[in-house]
């Protein structure tokens, strides 16, 4: 394949002799592919589509390969303190949305696959995850508790617009009026208002749209296949008039380049808000490093020192408890400004749980009781 003419400011780099170029790709996050992960390094080859940009006319498409992910079970538990549901169902691997500082990436490691362009091209789903699921809610030992269905990459990427394992899980979910709770930054979660409103109205569920930057240049870069900010505002205030509760997450907030929105983003209409300091994990840093330097190179040292501001002079930090809100000045002035805004837009509503005892699953003489 003939490599084309790239626009300014995206230069070329290869730095091994299995790597691919480094350069912009319409509708792609991931700047390389030369990451294979902490386990493997098998090669790689650049492909095309022939789809064109819009922007840049002359920068080629990766294609999105589609695989099977066979299991067993499909609901995973975790005991983290810092995740808020215990349980949860992911239908995909790998994501399409190419957010560049998705902390997911490094799971492609695992498949052998390189956390870079990879993960966002070479998606997996579960084709029997319904199935699946029918079967574990159906167990006589199952207990019931409210579950999150894509915490890992997003149950509404945009291959779930064809594949539909988002909605036939949620129909499960609905049938053992089961409590699930999605978070999302698409706008597809709107195709399954006829399931989720009358799942809010019983309180089954609830919703977290998360809002990065409202600069949609920032986005288009950032994010390059998610929903539009203004797109995502929209869909905040369309769940919430069809009476689901909606919180809205700043996440991840990146210091000295979206950081600064923190308020804007809050006061988008929901009813309680939430905030994330961006986190670089495993092979995250490199190529997130990679991206800030073709895209943002004016700035990119002074967003790469910031970050090690708010994690210990580190672009990571793994550790319980701080890794999802940071250290020092930079962190406690974050967390300062979000609980002025939380007073001032009203985002701190009491929580409501979700309701577990309404399951129509189990064992089928508890429902003799």
């Amino acid at each position: 394949m003939t490599s084309k003419p790239l626009p300014a400011l995206r230069t070329e780099r290869i730095t091994d002799e299995n790597a691919l170029p480094d350069r912009v790709r319409k509708g792609r996050g991931a700047v390389s592919n030369r990451l294979s992960g902490r386990f493997d390094a098998p090669d790689r080859y650049d492909t095309t589509d022939g789809w064109e940009s819009e922007d840049y006319p002359d920068i080629e498409r990766v294609q999105t390969i589609l695989g099977i992910d066979a299991v067993r079970k499909i609901i995973s538990y975790n005991d983290s303190p810092d995740v808020g549901s215990s349980r949860s169902i992911n239908p995909y691997k790998g994501c399409e949305h190419g957010c560049i500082y998705c902390f997911a990436r490094p799971t492609h490691a695992y498949l052998d696959l390189s956390p870079g362009l990879d993960f966002e091209t070479r998606i997996f789903r579960k084709p029997d995850a319904p199935e699946r699921l029918r079967e574990e809610l159906s167990h006589p030992k199952y207990r019931p508790a409210p579950l999150a269905l894509g915490i890992n990459t997003d149950a509404y990427q945009p291959i779930e617009r064809s594949e539909r394992l988002t909605r036939r899980l949620l129909e499960v979910l609905w049938e053992f009026r089961h409590p699930v709770h999605i978070v999302t930054k698409s706008a597809l979660i709107l195709r399954d208002l006829d399931i989720l409103a009358p799942m809010a109205a019983a309180n089954l569920f609830s919703a977290t749209l998360s809002v990065t930057t409202l600069d949609r240049h920032i986005a288009r870069v950032m994010e390059p296949r998610a929903a539009t900010p203004m797109k995502r505002i929209e869909t905040i205030r369309t769940l919430s008039a069809a009476g689901i509760r909606v919180n809205v997450l700043a996440a991840p907030l990146i210091p000295g380049l979206t950081c600064h929105e923190l308020e804007n983003i809050l006061k988008a209409g929901a009813i309680r808000g939430g905030y994330i300091p961006v986190r670089l994990p495993h092979e995250i840093k490199l190529l997130f490093e990679d991206w800030l330097r073709l895209n943002f190179p004016d700035r990119a040292d002074r967003v790469l020192n910031r970050i090690r501001a708010l994690r210990g002079g580190k672009l990571n930090d793994p550790n319980f408890k701080t890794r999802m809100t940071g250290t020092g000045l930079e962190a406690d002035l974050l967390k300062q400004r979000y609980e002025l805004a939380v007073r001032r837009y009203g985002l701190d509503a009491p929580r409501t749980p979700l309701d577990s005892t309404q399951f129509r699953g189990g064992d089928p003489q508890m429902c003799l009781f």
